[in-house]
Formats: structure tokens, C-alpha cells, sequence
């Protein structure tokens, strides 16, 4: 009997290869987004059956799962990957949007692991994979609200890890660096260059796959960037922040330029 893994922000990105890779692996595929063609369009091209639910997380995720249930799925593998960013001075961005990106974010990602986490300890099986970033791994001026909610992914996903070990559940953070993805355009950013590391989202999923088969606590795929992120972290947090601040820096330079 395969399993069915739930995939959140299923139409592009780290999502669509995460259908396309689990749907290989013999998995029964939910799709989740907003946009329900694009879904379709994946949906159909996948090797195994694939269901299509579309959905705005952002302001609904308490309700995916009764509709699920309605829908009679049942999940045994959930991958929170919904999400975006904005990018620029925090004064200056729409304070709508960087209230959506929490809800999304963080709030979403807490409703449906209490929504699909229980059930899975339960039964002994099962898994959720959280994708956070390496953004979240210090803060980043310009993209404060994003790294912020990103970092509270990846401590939320390593506490679960803790209190399910030995239960068969498997959680796992993943952590990737610059990925091109529609994120960028999204977020307004496009230079995916300003950190080292660049990889492809087929390679960031496969990784992040064999690490959940592992069942490691956290990832980051790409061996550039966990170099970058060694060589870097044992400055102080003054310099980290002044070092991602040229990093990210717009174009038109600091507020007081």
C-alpha cells in the first residue's frame, strides 16, 4: 500500500520537485496551492495518481485538513513548503504582506503539524519535513521579517524532532540556501548570487529526501554553502550583520546614504 505525502506549495519551486520526486518514490501525491491550473499541469505529468486541492494557507490552514477528510485523504508524510519572502527596508515594505508572509510562514506550518502530527504518533509512522532556510540561521537586514520566520521553522521543527524521537516519526529541517526558484521574483530580490552556493531545486530536494531517509534532524543541501556557513559563523553577531548587510544591501544603499 503507498503512502500519501501531503506537498504544500506544490506549484513550483522546491514544492513541484518535491511532487515529482515522491510521486518516483511510489508516493500518492496531495497538491496544495493557490493555483489550481498550475497544480493540474504537474498533476499530470506525475507517474503516480496525484490529487489537486487548491488552497490559501495564508488565511485559511485550519481548514485544509477538515477538507481533506472530507476528500477522504489520509496523510502520512507532510512537507510544509509553502512560503515566501520580501526583501527590502523594513520601513518601506507593505506591512499587509509581511503580516501574510508570518501567517504563512510560521502560523501554517504549526496549524497543520498539530493538524496531521498527532495521528502519525498514533499509528507509529509517518513524517513532516519543514522547509525553513538558511536564512533563518542568523538575521538578515533586508530581509528581517523572512529570516525571522525562518529561524522560528527551523527551532519549531528541531523541537518536534526531539519530542517524537522513538515514536517512528520522522521530522526533519531543511535548509537551503539560494535556490533559483519563483521566491525571487516573489520577494522582489532576483540576484540568487549574493550568497555562495547556488544550486538547482532538483539537487535540494534529493538531498533533503536522503537526509529525511536518514532520519537526520536537519539539513543543509549543497556542500558550498555548509562550507560558507562554517567558515562565517564564528564571528560575532556585530559582524555577521554587518557582513550580510553589504551582502543584501538594494541598490540605492542604506537608509541614512
Amino acid at each position: 500500500m503507498s503512502e500519501t505525502a501531503l506537498v504544500t506549495g506544490a506549484s513550483s519551486g522546491l514544492g513541484e520537485q518535491f511532487a515529482r520526486q515522491l510521486s518516483k518514490r511510489g508516493h500518492e501525491l496531495v497538491l496544495v496551492a493557490r493555483r489550481a491550473e498550475r497544480l493540474e499541469a504537474i498533476a499530470a505529468e506525475l507517474p503516480g495518481p496525484a490529487h489537486v486541492v487548491p488552497f490559501d494557507l495564508a488565511t485559511d490552514a485550519a481548514g485544509l485538513k477538515p477538507k481533506l477528510d472530507e476528500l477522504g485523504h489520509s496523510v502520512d508524510l507532510l512537507v510544509n513548503n509553502a512560503g515566501f519572502g520580501t526583501y527590502g527596508r523594513f520601513v518601506e515594505l507593505d506591512p499587509h504582506q509581511d503580516a501574510n508572509q508570518v501567517r504563512l510562514n510560521c502560523e501554517a506550518v504549526v496549524t497543520l503539524t498539530h493538524a496531521f502530527l498527532p495521528e502519525m504518533v498514533e499509528r507509529g509512522r509517518g513524517g513532516i519535513i519543514n522547509v525553513a532556510s538558511t536564512a533563518g540561521m542568523q538575521p538578515i537586514p533586508y530581509e528581517a521579517v523572512y529570516s525571522a520566520s525562518k529561524a522560528f521553522a527551523l527551532r519549531f521543527t528541531e523541537a518536534i524532532w526531539e519530542e517524537v524521537r522513538g515514536t517512528g516519526v520522522r521530522v526533519l529541517a531543511v535548509n537551503p540556501g539560494p535556490v533559483p526558484t519563483e521566491w525571487q521574483q516573489v520577494a522582489g530580490h532576483e540576484d540568487v548570487g549574493v550568497v555562495p552556493g547556488k544550486i538547482e531545486a532538483d539537487q535540494c530536494v534529493a538531498e533533503a529526501l536522503a537526509a529525511y531517509d536518514a532520519g537526520k534532524r536537519s539539513v543543509i543541501p549543497g556542500r558550498t554553502i555548509r562550507w560558507f556557513l562554517r567558515l562565517t559563523r564564528p564571528g560575532t553577531r556585530g559582524m555577521q550583520l554587518r557582513i550580510t548587510e553589504r551582502l543584501y544591501r538594494p541598490k540605492q544603499g542604506r537608509l541614512s546614504d
